[in-house]
């Protein structure tokens, strides 16, 4: 008789903001959620995040611009490659740069020069990170393929 009393009140608007009923309620329904959400942890699948194998990086010094070819299909591979071209002779070195830089970029990878002569190309599935990372792109001597209107 009384719950009917409140209601009345309630409707009419003469009744007080909570109950204690009212609250004991609300509480009562927010555990029965927080059980659900328990229930529902506990059987969930657990994936582990570091199913990846141990990466490897493949460094090649090539003398001949058909080398360029077994560098692109290492990054299509998704191999980060660092070429040696300290003893290439000139012309060699920058064909071969320009082709491995335009397969880095068609595969959505970086490009970081090391030293003089010395390349690091990434596919997409790695980040190069670092100090010199910053100075080189001061310099103007690194760029990533998504700046180049690409992402």
């Amino acid at each position: 008789m009384a719950k009917l009393f409140d209601k009345v009140i309630g409707i009419m608007g003469f009744a007080d903001e909570e109950t204690e009923e009212d609250i004991l309620e609300e509480n009562e329904r927010e555990k029965s959620v927080q059980e659900e959400v328990r229930t529902s942890r506990k059987n969930a699948q657990v994936v582990s995040i570091h199913t990846q194998k141990q990466m490897r990086v493949v460094v090649m010094e090539p003398n001949s611009f058909e080398e360029a070819q077994n560098i692109a299909d290492q990054l299509k591979t998704r191999r980060p490659v660092i070429v040696n071209l300290e003893n290439a002779e000139k012309v060699l070195a920058k064909r071969i740069v320009d082709f491995i830089s335009g397969t880095t970029y068609a595969l959505n990878g970086n490009m970081q020069k090391v030293g003089n002569g010395i390349f690091l190309f990434v596919p997409n599935n790695v980040d190069i990170s670092g100090e010199m990372r910053d100075e080189l792109k001061d310099k103007g001597l690194f760029w990533q393929s998504s700046k180049l209107g690409r992402d």
